[in-house]
């Protein structure tokens, strides 16, 4: 009797632990696919979930965005160079079913076919394009393996090539030929500063000239306003005095006689002792008559002081 109930327990603890280990936990970035007898049932989602053992099988789909490194390889351009390339895929998966029935092993593909595709892709390109045109590169091989893995539920993402490596005796010569372009760059920039240089100096010349050429201009032309200046008002001064002494000789109302003197001492301050001729105004009857008068005058004061 104690061994049947013996048995019983065993067999209950064992049908417990059975039961208990299907009991399954899907976390919340998985998806759970649910067969019955090695056939899909139905897909379940994150959570605590019992599974009939041997009956029952849950097998979990991670859908988060996933990366694959694609392994190194060597691909010939389209001007015959042979340049080692490697790339990594973002992908992500969007139908569990697919990618759990569709697909063996879907790292392997995936590679596989990235690797074949990047051949395709940069064989079309020249060494320069292809080591400056990665961009175009990751797009197209993008679109590419996105259309040829839609049947397995996954959506890559982004292509990223990380190397582009040459042959070393091609890196040689492209870094020989940069630097000759580096040195070409240097001098023709040298030149133009030069040029510059020289423009700028012949327009500061030319500047200077222009301004000192002006100021001599402007300098001539103020001596010349001043001199004018001068002239007129050297002018209005003695036109100031010849009023003054017409005003002067109007207001003293002076005499025949005594204009006739002033014009004898004038004639004898322009012949100043060494003038041999004198030439006379036309208009000088008037006081030449003045003088015969004096002259007469003179006489009669002789005759008188004789008589006397």
């Amino acid at each position: 009797m104690a061994a049947v109930i013996a048995l019983f327990g065993i067999l209950a603890l064992a049908l417990i632990l059975i039961a208990a280990a299907g009991f399954k936990i899907v976390r919340p970035f998985q998806l759970g696919l649910i067969e019955v007898l090695g056939r899909y049932d139905k897909t379940v989602g994150s959570g605590l979930r019992w599974i009939m053992p041997f009956i029952k099988r849950l097998t979990k789909v991670d859908m988060r965005e996933q990366v694959i490194d694609v392994a190194p390889q060597e691909v010939i351009t389209k001007d015959n160079v042979v340049v080692t390339v490697d790339a990594v895929i973002y992908y992500e998966a969007t139908d569990p079913v697919k990618l759990s029935y569709n697909v063996g092993n879907f790292i392997i593909a995936i590679s596989k076919l990235a690797q074949t595709n990047l051949r395709n892709v940069i064989g079309d390109l020249d060494l320069d394009s292809a080591l400056t045109s990665r961009d175009i590169i990751n797009t197209k091989l993008r679109e590419i393996l996105d259309d040829a893995t839609d049947k397995w539920g996954v959506r890559v993402v982004r292509v990223e090539i990380q190397r582009i490596e040459p042959p070393i005796d091609v890196t040689e010569a492209m870094h020989r030929q940069m630097k000759a372009e580096r040195d070409r760059r240097a001098a023709v920039t040298e030149a133009e500063g030069e040029k510059r240089s020289a423009i700028l100096t012949a327009e500061g010349v030319k500047e200077a000239r222009v301004l000192e050429a002006e100021g001599q201009a402007e300098a001539i032309k103020r001596v010349a306003e001043a001199e004018k200046f001068q002239k007129l008002t050297v002018a209005e001064g003695e036109a100031q005095a010849i009023e003054r002494v017409f005003g002067a000789i109007h207001t003293g109302d002076p005499t025949p006689d005594l204009l006739a003197i002033k014009y004898m001492e004038t004639l004898e301050e322009m012949a100043d002792g060494r003038a041999t001729k004198i030439f006379l105004p036309l208009d000088t009857s008037g006081v030449l008559g003045s003088v015969a008068a004096i002259g007469e005058l003179f006489k009669e004061a002789s005759k008188d002081e004789a008589d006397a």
